[in-house]
């Protein structure tokens, strides 16, 4: 009997050698206790119809056009403003009830003299996920074109991505960024410069971004036209991140 408990110790030494170190592997990489998982989800987004345009004018350097939706913003523009043309469409391609593109067309009239040679846009969303987390949040997408040669159109067609700095709750309501990007009431300058609107943005650990623009501007413009934005921004299927309960 006991040459039998003899004889099996080096079968157990083996199956600690063999089995015992995989083990420890995934357990000092926490691979047994995942922190973290994804899931799919097809947001909800609306275009808010809420704008901020800014047309950069050559050949002189600083002159420019701005017009937006928000009434303050314009009456600080004074000689600098200029109303555009809109026209804008969402679609609903696989008619699942959600939104899947939206189709956005600026056209700037312009004077003989003008020439467009850089322009940056602003348009404001409703973004909302609902199939674990309630997340109901005001984003944007920032579309942004410079070129020494002046421009008679610019197309885009990209994403409107979201941005994940920290993983979402897997439930409950999350309404902290649900408050509008642009303050559209505010008098003071400070408040519409984009270089302070996108650094306040970025502050956000949730965003969306215009990803992949893939712009292609068009020169030549004829004297009498006005100079056209051609936008087509999708809403794709996201890769969700959020912590996993814990005991």
């Amino acid at each position: 009997m006991q040459s039998h408990r003899f004889a099996s110790l080096p079968l157990l030494l083996l199956y600690i050698i063999v089995y015992v170190p995989p083990l420890l592997v995934p357990y000092r990489s926490h691979g047994f206790w995942l922190k973290q998982s994804t899931y799919l989800e097809q947001p909800t987004v609306r275009f808010r119809y809420e704008v901020l345009f800014v047309a950069t004018i050559g050949p002189g350097p600083g002159s420019f056009l701005a017009w937006s939706t928000f009434p303050a913003f314009n009456r600080l523009q004074e000689d600098r403003l200029r109303v555009p043309l809109l026209s804008t469409r969402e679609e609903d391609k696989n008619q699942d009830g959600k939104m899947d593109q939206l189709h956005f067309k600026l056209e700037l009239p312009l004077q003989p003299t003008e020439h467009v040679v850089g322009v940056q846009l602003i348009l404001l969303f409703s973004y909302q996920l609902y199939r674990m987390s309630t997340l109901v949040m005001q984003s944007m997408a920032f579309l942004q074109f410079f070129s020494p040669v002046p421009g008679s159109q610019l197309y885009m067609n990209g994403d409107l991505k979201l941005n994940q700095r920290q993983l979402l709750n897997h439930c409950g309501l999350d309404t902290r960024y649900n408050v509008s990007v642009v303050n559209g009431t505010s008098p003071f300058a400070s408040d519409y410069d984009l270089t302070n609107i996108i650094a306040a943005y970025w502050d956000r650990n949730v965003t969306t971004v215009f990803s992949d623009p893939n712009p292609v501007w068009v020169t030549g413009r004829a004297a009498d036209t006005p100079f056209i934005i051609n936008a087509t921004i999708h809403y794709p299927v996201e890769v969700i991140l959020y912590p996993l309960k814990t005991a």
